[in-house]
């Protein structure tokens, strides 16, 4: 799992680096990643680690140019971890036929369907072998100060790998966020055509590990702290494939108050990066809150 650099860009006085590797969990496949790291782990500082998803066809570059992420980690003295979102190059029938399935919409999930399972392990490269990755490199990054977000699919990524882990008692990140989440991806077209072509259980698979809205039912009352963002404008959001109120309403019938999970509707906005990058400082402040504690 030796890491390769591709590439340095110096921002906001740290670095954001690309790097490369074969990557285990995705068949053997090279995988490759942004790390954005402050000027504080430049030093020699190990920093706490907010990992990033990002959403349908993305790669692991756009959040990082166009998210306004980078500034405020920056400001705070936070690493941000940028994934791609799927394998690239397996070579199974069908996975470039469409823009929300396959490559570039790999939902975060580990396949369990024997088609996709040797390489569509997204959860466990993002979860364990990334951060096994980066401990090996002996980057400055503090592995036992993470956090994690997401935009779109990787909004859905976010919530439930973070609801997963608490409900596992594993606990690996300290605070969630999402950008218009898919956040009841079982009632959503888009949820219901991944887990029916990655899982060999379909829906009923999915609703035990992979949407958000089940796993918060299960939690009874263990400390959350989870923040939604998403825009009225929302085309996704009109079109009944985000479903965040059906996310409030099973946190409120879990118990959970606005401080533990906050879900803000933001008047006007769509679900492009124009409304990420202007609640992106938001995100990495709420993450701080928690990562510095």
């Amino acid at each position: 799992m030796s890491l390769e650099q591709i590439s340095s860009n110096k921002s906001f006085d740290g670095q954001l680096i690309k790097y490369k590797f074969k990557s285990a969990a995705l068949g053997g496949l090279y995988a490759q990643f942004n790390l954005f790291l402050p000027a504080n782990a430049l030093a020699g500082t190990k920093v706490p680690l907010l990992t990033y998803l990002s959403g349908l066809t993305c790669t692991e570059d756009n959040a990082a140019q166009k998210g306004n992420f980078l500034g405020p980690a920056a400001k705070e003295g936070i690493a941000i971890l940028f994934p791609d979102t799927s394998p690239r190059g397996a070579g199974i029938e069908g996975e470039t036929d469409s823009w929300d399935f396959g490559v570039g919409a790999g939902f975060y999930v580990n396949a369990t369907n024997p088609k996709w399972a040797k390489h569509y392990n997204m959860l466990t490269h993002v979860t364990l072998e990334l951060p096994q990755v980066i401990e090996a490199a002996e980057l400055p990054v503090d592995l036992t100060r993470q956090s994690i977000f997401g935009h779109s699919m990787g909004g859905h990524g976010a919530l439930t790998l973070y609801l997963s882990s608490v409900l596992s008692g594993v606990k690996q990140y300290r605070s969630c966020s999402a950008f218009a989440p898919i956040a009841n991806p079982i009632n959503c077209p888009w949820g219901q055509k991944a887990f029916n072509g990655y899982l060999q259980g379909g829906i009923e698979e999915a609703k035990e590990k992979y949407d958000a809205t089940e796993l918060i039912k299960k939690l009874g009352k263990e400390p959350v702290h989870v923040l939604v963002d998403y825009g009225t404008a929302d085309n996704f959001y009109k079109n009944g494939q985000l479903l965040p109120e059906n996310f409030l309403k099973a946190a409120r019938d879990a118990g959970y108050d606005e401080v533990q999970v906050r879900v803000r509707s933001q008047d006007g906005y769509d679900h492009s990066y124009y409304f990420m990058s202007t609640f992106g400082a938001d995100h990495v402040h709420f993450h701080a809150n928690f990562l510095k504690a």
